[in-house]
């Protein structure tokens, strides 16, 4: 029998962490400028003087004055964002609805940890991302102003370790107003551009605070010429009389950037109940619309003319502000045609006909100014959903539709991980009910603690008593998507639209990090004898191997019983596993040799990997002999953890 070892998944293994986007940076380089990659002191480095050769002296620059937003801390940010996460996400099927058959997602977890986890297994997979990240009004906001382990950070916030952290406070006084603010959006802006497809998005609400902030974000990550639109959404219907500049600001925005350059929004589609035939015209259905032009007649004198009916020998003069849309001849020959409405009434206007057949746009153009749609329609779908105020200023639904009808199609993904109130995802799923196309949502909220004491919090953190919940805003989103995806199946009659959810939390990974306590070696020792977390289920596991082997975490899993032992096969076959506690070395042949069988069926598409638990086996003969016979058969890829 060929000797094969099983390599052991660490703490520390590639397999056990998220993208790692420097060395993918790295490799990029390699590929495109082979001499430009060089071995430094720790790895791969990229040689400046060669760079500067290959594009000239005068485009590298580290200098302080260039173009551009700097603020104290951007480097670290960067930096941040291109550090691995060493977490993992853990199923909570109780807190779901339709488990098994989903493709949706709602995670618990700090978004920036998160971002970096989904890289791997969503990176240029992701249609449209939508946030509505909190705004700068100088109050507290949980996202902190210091560099950490995201999941530390994570279960210091939550209050799951005693720490003594406190909330940040984000005032004017601190001198660091929008320095801290900057540092929290900067690396989670970077992190969500290499998840959007090619012809993808990102749309971002904010306020004048730090609108131009912003833009220079998105400028710096997708380009200038990416920038689709900032669009002015009236939010408030009313005027604010508590306005102390006396001005009431009515407006929000929505900045809109594209991976691509060549993207364009879908448009509005044209009102077809406008279109008629009430005469029988064998030119099809039309519509009337105005002949008013759009220059005076000191700008366009040529428009500025009378028309006169055939057989009546009315006369219709031009409007002294705007003339006529079309220039003699071309009227002439409107009339001719019978394209001109002409009114029963002297006081009235010539219309043209205006054939469907002649339209050749199914679409018109999407404003910039969005109206009609207020804070106060979001303030009320929560209100009937809970009976209460349980979220302040909730995007309504309908704005946020608008969107999803504008980027998405059939199958798409909806990303956005500052969650909320989760209106993303209920126009995700209501769109779908209105145009027959199930999309995907993902969304990313952090369980930040609501406090009874505070004035503002404390509706929501009454009724997360009522549910018998955990005080936290995540628990509210949670609840508010049961509630929305319940309404909604009942309005479903036809298309089969995807209306629940899987939910995971941000957790520590499964996998034992080696942490020797010098004082007790031996202990040690026997401690990391078993290398899983002992709270630790299979589905944990199975979980963190999708995620950190790049697999979706909705992906089709098969399973098996083979020789007594559960075996499960994701993606047709690309991953195999048996994560069950002990494998008895008689089984170890005949088990090896029923999941190179099972996979010979499968035939999967691509190159496999086989992952057991490390202490499943009695020893290392038994572990080599399990290896090599998959070997054997063609699965060469066998890895323990």
């Amino acid at each position: 029998m060929k000797d094969q070892n099983m390599q052991k998944i660490e703490a520390t293994s590639p397999e056990a962490q998220s993208a790692n986007l420097v060395a993918n940076n790295v490799a990029q380089l390699r590929a495109l400028f082979p001499d430009l990659v060089t071995e430094g002191p720790n790895g791969p480095a990229v040689n400046l003087d060669v760079l500067k050769a290959l594009v000239g002296d005068a485009t590298v620059t580290d200098a302080e004055e260039k173009y551009g937003l700097n603020w104290h801390g951007k480097r670290t940010a960067r930096q941040l964002a291109l550090t691995p996460s060493m977490g993992t996400l853990r199923p909570c099927p109780g807190e779901s609805v339709n488990w098994d058959t989903t493709k949706n997602l709602v995670i618990e977890g700090d978004n920036l940890e998160v971002l970096k986890m989904l890289q791997k297994s969503y990176a240029g997979k992701v249609k449209l991302i939508y946030i509505d990240p909190p705004y700068n009004t100088g109050k507290d906001f949980v996202y902190p102003d210091s560099f950490q382990d995201g999941v530390r950070n994570y279960l210091e916030i939550t209050g799951q370790t005693d720490s003594g952290r406190k909330i940040s406070s984000n005032t004017e006084a601190s001198g660091r107003f929008h320095t801290d603010w900057l540092n929290m959006m900067y690396p989670r802006i970077r992190l969500s551009r290499s998840l959007l497809t090619s012809d993808g998005a990102i749309f971002v609400s904010c306020d004048d605070g730090e609108a131009a902030n912003i833009r220079r974000i998105l400028d710096e990550v997708f380009g200038e010429e990416c920038f689709v639109a900032q669009f002015v959404w009236k939010a408030r219907q009313f005027t604010d009389a508590r306005a102390t500049t006396n001005v009431s600001t009515d407006h929000e925005y929505i900045i809109a950037y594209a991976k691509s350059p060549e993207f364009s929004l879908r448009g509005i589609e044209r009102d077809e109940t406008k279109f008629a035939n009430p005469d029988n015209d064998p030119r099809g259905p039309w519509m009337s619309r105005s002949l008013l032009g759009l220059a005076t007649k000191e700008q366009r004198p040529n428009l500025h003319y009378v028309i006169e009916e055939p057989g009546t020998g009315r006369k219709f003069p031009p409007d002294p502000s705007t003339g006529w849309r079309y220039s003699p001849e071309r009227m002439s020959e409107l009339i001719r045609t019978g394209c001109i409405l002409f009114p029963r009434k002297d006081d009235g206007r010539p219309r043209e006909k205006k054939f469907r057949a002649d339209m050749k746009d199914e679409f018109v153009a999407f404003r910039s100014i969005v109206d009609g749609i207020y804070t106060a329609h979001g303030t009320e779908e929560i209100r009937r959903c809970f009976g209460a105020d349980v979220f302040t200023f909730p995007k309504p639904t309908e704005l946020l539709q608008r969107i999803v009808q504008q980027v998405t199609r059939e199958g798409d993904i909806c990303l956005d991980f500052f969650a909320g109130s989760g209106s993303t995802a209920v126009a995700t799923m209501q769109q779908g009910i209105g145009d027959g196309q199930s999309r995907r949502f993902i969304l990313v909220q952090l369980p930040e603690p609501l406090l009874l004491e505070n004035i503002n919090q404390r509706a929501a953190a009454e009724y997360c008593d009522q549910l018998q919940k955990p005080r936290n805003i995540a628990e509210l989103t949670k609840e508010r998507l049961r509630r929305e995806s319940a309404r909604m199946s009942q309005e479903l009659l036809a298309a089969p639209i995807d209306l629940g959810f899987r939910v995971y939390r941000l957790a520590p990974s499964n996998i034992k990090a080696w942490m020797p306590d010098s004082r007790n070696l031996e202990q040690t020792l026997l401690a990391q004898e078993e290398h899983i977390l002992k709270d630790r289920t299979a589905d944990d596991v199975l979980s963190e191997l999708l995620l950190k082997l790049g697999l979706d975490l909705c992906v089709n899993i098969d399973s098996q019983t083979l020789v007594g032992r559960t075996v499960h096969a994701i993606g047709g076959g690309i991953l195999l596993t048996c994560l069950d506690r002990q494998i008895d070395a008689a089984e170890v042949e005949p088990l090896a040799q029923a999941i190179a069988t099972w996979h010979k069926k499968l035939a999967p598409a691509g190159d496999t990997t086989c992952v057991f638990r490390d202490s499943a086996f009695v020893d290392d003969v038994a572990k080599t002999n399990m290896a090599a016979i998959l070997e054997q058969n063609g699965i060469a890829n066998v890895r323990s953890l």
